[in-house]
């Protein structure tokens, strides 16, 4: 299988099976139109009041399908995208980026959980694979992550994970349009200096 698409102990036809009928496995293009509607399902949760009702009630997954297209039908040689799956169904995604930022290491770009999922564990299950993962590339490297400032939960998740905010910024508009945005939120960079804790 394509280098891009390998973890740590997930690989093709073989995967990373845990008690209670949660696995891992790497994503492939059969599993885009269900990331794409995972991560729309995320923003239309999360996103509201940093991005517009207009642009969020419209056809996000649509939207986001050509990107997880590109990435998971001619991925990047650096990328690791994991899935989650309970008892067969998505449960979550990891998607990152190796050696993307010469200080900071590593893009953690999208870590999703199926809405009713949460609080089980999959999220940080998701990090600890991630963090092998970008070991495994390069022992010395960081990982890093932008959230919205406006997202308590998830700034609260990656404190409890070992993370650190470092840094505040503008957030991009999505689609590079702005009118995509609702005022301007903010992002804060977290960074795990050499991966989460396990």
């Amino acid at each position: 299988m394509p280098l891009a698409l390998r973890a740590p102990g997930i690989g093709k036809g073989r995967g990373v099976v845990e008690p209670g009928g949660l696995s891992f496995r790497a994503a492939g293009p059969d599993d885009v139109h269900a990331v794409a509607s995972l991560q729309a399902d995320s923003w239309q949760r999360h996103y509201r009041g940093a991005f517009s009702d207009a642009f969020l009630d419209g056809d996000i997954t649509g939207f986001l399908l050509p990107l997880w297209t590109d990435r998971l039908s001619r991925p990047e040689p650096r990328a690791r995208a994991i899935l989650a799956e309970q008892d067969g169904q998505l449960a979550g995604l990891a998607y990152t980026l190796l050696d993307e930022d010469p200080t900071w290491g590593a893009f953690l770009d999208n870590l999703h959980v199926v809405h009713w999922l949460k609080r089980r564990g999959i999220g940080a299950r998701l990090l600890s694979l991630t963090r092998q993962a970008v070991r495994d590339w390069s022992p010395s490297s960081g990982l890093y992550l932008w959230v919205l400032e406006q997202n308590a939960a998830a700034r609260a998740f990656y404190a409890a994970q070992g993370g650190v905010c470092v840094e505040r910024n503008d957030v991009p508009p999505p689609g590079g349009n702005p009118a995509n945005l609702t005022g301007k939120p903010m992002g804060l960079r977290y960074v795990w200096r050499e991966g989460p804790a396990r």
